[in-house]
């Protein structure tokens, strides 16, 4: 079972493409364990960097998937929500805003607008 499975249940959307292309998804899990091996930053960090590209790249599901696995790696929704505040100064506070209400949203449960 690849490693999104494992650690928080994925969207329907990326079950039903695990469901089709398993092969694809253990490639992109095993990229991502290198990548992660590759560097000294702790687990920890690595979370929050992941749920900061998100939140800069405004990718709403992105963020949703990494603020859900930031938390069940343990991490507080009070630090979750710090990496959020500081995108302001680089994305902008309208666009934090956004980011921020899509951190509440996936913390609350709920899905994306999208469905992801």
């Amino acid at each position: 079972m690849s490693q999104h499975q494992d650690t928080v249940i994925p969207p329907p959307s990326f079950s039903r493409f695990a469901e089709r292309f398993p092969a694809v998804v253990e490639a992109y899990d095993r990229f991502g364990a290198v990548l992660r091996a590759a560097g000294p930053l702790s687990a920890r960090e690595v979370a929050l960097v992941k749920l900061a590209v998100s939140v800069g790249a405004r990718m709403q599901g992105a963020t949703y998937a990494h603020a859900r696995k930031a938390r069940a790696a343990g991490i507080a929704d009070a630090d979750l929500e710090h990496v959020v505040m500081l995108a302001a100064p680089t994305v902008g506070f309208p666009n934090m805003m956004t980011a921020l209400g899509w951190l509440r949203d996936a913390l609350s449960g709920a899905a994306p607008a999208d469905g992801g």
